[in-house]
């Protein structure tokens, strides 16, 4: 695809989303960008507004070195990714900063945001698409207990957890529901379906999109 686009993946705590997010990202030929990397790349690059002007002026040097950096950043966010409800709550500061990165970073290529209200930050980029996955809750359930060796009680516990505290991060920093359709391009149940077929599907949609507001 020649237009630059931005993926926006929202989803209920258990869904897969984030393996789904990185096979659409390796489908789409585009880098993946979470919670764990943004951090990483504040601490990074303090990448503060005038930081990020600065850097603009030497972009091939700069962009060259931060995708060095980011296959570096994702081996270790892979390895050692998991949903933390406790960090899911940030300040006023860190929120705007994490959506200037953002922002900042999707001028330069096509990406693929999980989380962080991505469907937010976009919301008057005509070239977003915005997804919310959902799925049934036994189906959740199994996935976070064998994903994270708990029983299932546990795991029932911790569904509940996260999703009301993504929930709050949303409506604090969006004013707006999470479970809001009309948020979205897409909403999709993905229970019992393979990953792979999901992403392609999702891929699909958006080459279907960009096609059409060509």
């Amino acid at each position: 695809m020649n237009n630059r686009f931005i993926v926006t993946i929202g989803r209920e705590f258990g869904t897969g989303g984030r393996r789904i997010a990185g096979q659409l990202a390796e489908i789409l030929g585009v880098k993946l960008y979470d919670r764990r990397l943004l951090k990483q790349l504040e601490e990074r690059y303090n990448l503060t507004e005038d930081e990020i002007n600065a850097i603009k002026a030497k972009k091939q040097t700069w962009w060259d070195e931060f995708t060095r950096f980011y296959h570096q950043a994702t081996v270790w966010s892979e390895a050692r990714y998991f949903d933390n409800p406790a960090e899911e709550i940030s300040s006023q500061k860190l929120y705007n900063d994490e959506e200037f990165i953002l922002r900042s970073l999707a001028e330069q290529e096509s990406c693929v945001v999980l989380g962080r209200t991505g469907f937010h930050i976009f919301r008057d980029n005509p070239n977003a698409f915005k997804v919310f996955l959902i799925a049934d809750k036994p189906f959740r359930r199994s996935n976070v207990a064998r994903r994270l060796n708990i029983n299932e009680g546990s795991a029932d516990a911790l569904i509940d957890k996260v999703d009301e505290a993504r929930e709050n991060f949303t409506k604090t920093f969006s004013g707006k529901s999470r479970y809001d359709a009309r948020n979205y391009d897409l909403v999709l149940n993905v229970s019992h379906l393979d990953v792979e077929n999901v992403a392609r599907f999702i891929a699909g949609c958006v080459e279907d999109k960009l096609k059409r507001e060509k």
